[in-house]
């Protein structure tokens, strides 16, 4: 029966990190650095706010966006740490972590043969959705300009068709952000244009050294902006499942249909433990972004010691080394390295054909494990090096 199911489903895979975070599952003794997962733990503080919500018996339904509570805290963070103002009341919209944001922003947006344009590398979580929603991923190679787009390769890729454009600031898998500058250069461009803008903002609070910015903040740009972030990333909060979207009203009022027949809700307990989140944890973020810049030079120094080219990242927690001069496919290389080394990296074809050539690396594990990975990964790369000799 399997031919009967819905032919955009069967079209798609699996997630390519998913997929080799699994393989490694087969080797025991492995250093896996794959998963992009704070291996923090939630604060305290939050965890309290959850079981009083539990015992307060804070375990029905809410409205379909939120309660109100949880919106206004939304709104009010995003407004003090962004400088993004959204009426809490109708232009904020709780979700099941920023994933569900993509899919129903994705669902909402597009009909059939509608253009989305998005970087390359980039994670796999956009392009799925689009092909489910029917439209087609239209791919900027960012290999050449630090894996950011530009007005000119924006330009060039614009059709009659484009219906949106994907900005994830700070980006998975290479940690690049878009600076003011950058932003205020595709907001020139694209604020007389009806082309809606799909801007990824999960992980905002883990910049190093650069102010992250909205493209939603400059003139014309807010109507035509859906923002998405979420708690995962910068609370520790993966498996509680809070993110949300803020954009112009009509658009929320679009975006909750589906959302309500989807999931009705999201859970009243997140929604209790985000608020304490949002108001009394509101710089929780600080410590754990203070932590992985520590990770981030140690990171960069040994693959630079090793003679992998890597573009630094200026967020997130990924680096995105090139492996390109071994002149081994990514996949080959992540194999062998795992099977040699048991440590494991993901390969970039996981993050479309333009990840060829690339490794990403999660730097969200402790100095230990990072330390014995990357000391797995120089004898490696120093076997290769001997090979070519």
């Amino acid at each position: 029966m399997r031919e009967k199911v819905n032919s955009s489903v069967r079209a798609i895979s699996i997630s390519g990190i998913r997929r080799f975070s699994e393989r490694v599952k087969e080797y025991p003794d492995a250093i896996s650095l794959t998963i992009g997962q704070p291996d923090f733990q939630t604060p305290e503080h939050v965890k309290e706010a959850a079981k009083t919500a539990i015992d307060h018996n804070h375990t029905a339904y809410t409205s379909t966006p939120g309660t109100l509570e949880v919106r206004q805290a939304i709104a009010a963070y995003a407004a003090e740490k962004y400088k993004l103002h959204y009426d809490p009341a109708t232009e904020v919209l709780t979700t099941i972590g920023a994933s569900e944001a993509l899919d129903l922003s994705f669902r909402t947006l597009l009909e059939a043969g509608d253009e989305v344009i998005i970087p390359g590398p980039v994670y796999p979580g956009y392009p799925a959705p689009i092909q489910l929603a029917g439209g087609v991923s239209v791919y900027c190679d960012t290999r050449d300009s630090q894996f950011k787009m530009t007005v000119e390769q924006i330009k060039d890729k614009l059709t009659d068709r484009t219906k949106a454009i994907v900005i994830p600031s700070p980006a998975n898998p290479t940690g690049a952000v878009m600076r003011e500058e950058e932003l205020r250069r595709i907001a020139e461009f694209l604020k007389d244009k009806d082309i809606f803008v799909i801007s990824d903002e999960i992980y905002s609070e883990l910049t190093y050294g650069v102010k992250h910015v909205s493209i939603a903040t400059f003139p014309g740009m807010r109507e035509k902006t859906l923002v998405i972030n979420g708690l995962s990333k910068s609370h520790a909060m993966t498996g509680w499942r809070f993110g949300y979207i803020l954009s112009d009203a009509p658009l929320i009022s679009e975006l909750v249909k589906i959302h309500q027949y989807s999931t009705a809700c999201i859970s009243s307990i997140t929604q209790d433990a985000a608020i304490e989140a949002l108001i009394n944890g509101k710089d929780d973020a600080v410590p754990m972004r203070q932590e992985y810049e520590r990770r981030l030079d140690y990171v960069i120094g040994r693959l630079n010691e090793m003679g992998l080219d890597t573009v630094r990242p200026d967020g997130a927690f990924y680096v995105f080394p090139s492996i390109a001069k071994f002149g081994q496919t990514s996949e080959a290389f992540a194999l062998d390295l795992l099977d040699k080394e048991r440590v494991a990296l993901v390969p970039g074809t996981a993050f479309s054909e333009y990840g060829e050539g690339y490794l990403r690396l999660t730097y969200a594990y402790s100095m230990e494990e990072l330390k014995e990975g990357l000391d797995r990964l120089a004898r490696y790369v120093d076997s290769l090096a001997a090979r070519q000799n």
